[in-house]
């Protein structure tokens, strides 16, 4: 069998003139690219960028083919690109009236699989069933933990808790005269070790076995802000009671707040017309003592779950998968690896028929003018630059903007510039046409790649991508982070090897064969699907599922009045 000797350094597009390296590179190894040959200068990290030709004060930096920012100052060839060198820059987009001309990937070894879902009344397939507990106003919370507290541990829907059984071990020995040194170098019990990684119940512990849960809504919205606020606080809203992974919600309102019940039934019904899942309301004004609420609402939500529970799964076309694409502590791999493999899969999607959601405008920055030409048509496309521009000048207006968004985890794994993040984020879209442009929080309504408007922030895009209807969240992470969602299973796809073995606990996939070259970009593309339908059956639990990270952050766009 032939040696494996992995590829050290690469250059992505033919055009760029910056190469990555893909382990590090000491001074003085001598790089041979595209012509090109010179030794480096100084040692250069994996993931980190140098430049392919010497660079002047104010040239042009390109990768991926695209403009991703400028020099400050000159660079030698093979020198190392950082922020001390490179300032962000892109290219200014506009109309062209180019429509896309896309080669659609074989898709016969998909065309006749099929996912197990919860088939709702509106034609939407869910990868899971849950109840909903949602409040109007922050105000609620209380009530909301209180219902949890007396239905999560009653109905089986608890892991075992390790952290408990720590505490009394540290009890004990500090009791038997243990020093502070002594208990920070507690060795655990077996048994305690064996808890730490205690799964989610399996679905025989549960009382009611079809019912994946029941989910707790809390938010700090729906009153002190202003009326822009609350009414897309009761759109997401919407956006989850409608939801193909939810069975029915239990809402419980203050009484005097700006998110009212009939705004949010109004939202229901845009997004879902005749709505007929069960949906019970308690206002505690009206009711009185707390105690009427809680009683009140436990019982009704008590019935809802037997209803709920009489749901099971049956066959669904791949077309009835919405899968969210998400990135979230991103590093100098996640544009070579996860990203691509990930745009893989969800072209595969597109090209059955189902629905893709790109979210994050501000990591959109710098290749608007790839996904204008992209979009179906003018309108489409129109809508995309005007929202940028929108949100981009209320960036600045509160004294930030989209150059700002890398943040230092990004930067010291070579993220440097937002239109180097961005070039490489966006390749989680594919290559499929855009077929609409949403704002926040909006639904989708059209197969094939949807632009939705949120923010950078991982957990508010996420849950604005679910909000918009995602069935299965795809999230890969070049650094780690265990973000999930209260409804949607999130995947998590780590970048890079090293990573995967290192956070076992919250990672689902590895791409890192990529980096290795031992596996194709498309290999990995249907690798992440085939989990995905495996997910989307219930057949496999992803870690942040298992784990109960249940992360659920509004997006507030205005300011509090």
């Amino acid at each position: 069998m032939a040696n494996f000797l992995p590829q050290r350094y690469l250059q992505i597009h033919p055009s760029d003139n910056v190469l990555v390296a893909l382990t590090d590179l000491p001074a003085g190894e001598r790089i041979a690219s595209n012509g090109h040959t010179f030794t480096l200068p100084q040692a250069v990290a994996a993931k980190h960028k140098f430049s392919l030709d010497a660079l002047a004060s104010g040239d042009p930096v390109k990768m991926y083919g695209v403009l991703v920012g400028r020099a400050t100052q000159p660079v030698p060839a093979g020198g190392w690109l950082n922020t001390s060198n490179l300032r962000n820059d892109a290219a200014a987009p506009r109309l062209r009236g180019n429509r896309p001309h896309w080669k659609t990937p074989d898709v016969s070894l998909w065309q006749n699989r099929t996912f197990q879902g919860y088939h709702r009344s509106d034609g939407s397939v869910g990868t899971a069933n849950y109840w909903l507990v949602v409040p109007l106003v922050f105000c609620e919370n209380r009530n909301l933990e209180l219902m949890r507290e007396a239905l999560l541990g009653e109905l089986g829907y608890l892991p075992p808790q390790p952290y408990p059984a720590l505490v009394q071990q540290l009890k004990n020995a500090w009791r038997n005269g243990a020093s502070t040194d002594e208990l920070r170098a507690l060795e655990f019990s077996e048994n305690l070790k064996k808890g730490l990684f205690a799964q989610s119940p399996p679905p025989t512990a549960r009382f009611f076995p079809n019912l994946d849960g029941v989910k707790f809504l809390a938010h700090d919205g729906g009153c002190g802000c202003n009326r822009q606020d609350s009414d897309a606080l009761c759109g997401l809203l919407a956006g989850y009671i409608t939801h193909p992974n939810v069975a029915g919600a239990t809402i419980l309102s203050l009484g005097c707040q700006h998110a009212q019940f009939d705004i949010l039934l109004r939202e229901i019904e845009r997004r879902s017309p005749g709505f007929d899942r069960p949906l019970y309301f308690f206002e505690q004004q009206k009711l009185g003592l707390g105690q009427n609420l809680l009683t009140e609402a436990i019982k009704a939500t008590f019935a809802g779950l037997a209803e709920a529970d009489k749901c099971r799964r049956e066959p669904a076309p791949l077309s009835k998968l919405c899968p969210g694409l998400e990135c979230g502590g991103s590093d100098g791999f996640s544009g070579i690896s996860a990203n691509p493999a990930l745009g893989h899969a969800s072209d595969l999607v597109a090209a059955l028929g189902g629905s893709v959601i790109l979210s994050e405008f501000p990591e959109l920055l710098g290749v608007e003018q790839e996904l204008c030409d992209r979009c179906v048509d003018d309108e489409v496309a129109a809508r995309f630059l005007q929202l940028m521009r929108d949100y981009n000048a209320r960036a600045h207006a509160a004294g930030s903007g989209f150059d700002m968004n890398p943040s230092p985890g990004n930067i010291r794994d070579g993220l440097i510039t937002d239109a180097i993040k961005s070039a490489g984020a966006a390749k989680k879209g594919g290559t499929s046409p855009v077929t609409d442009v949403l704002d926040y929080p909006e639904k989708v309504t059209r197969p094939g790649l949807n632009l939705l408007c949120t923010p950078g922030n991982d957990v508010e895009s996420t849950t604005a991508e679910v909000a918009a209807g995602a069935n299965v969240v795809l999230f890969t992470t070049g650094l780690g982070t265990p973000t999930g969602n209260p409804i949607a299973p999130v995947i998590k796809i780590a970048t890079n090897t090293p990573l995967f073995q290192k956070m076992p606990d919250i990672l689902d996939l590895d791409t890192g064969d990529i980096i290795a070259g031992t596996e194709s970009i498309e290999q990995a593309g249907e690798r992440i699907l085939d989990f995905t339908v495996r997910v989307a059956s219930g057949e496999i639990t992803p870690k942040a599922v298992l784990l109960g990270q249940d992360d659920f952050i509004v997006w507030k766009r205005g300011v509090s009045l």
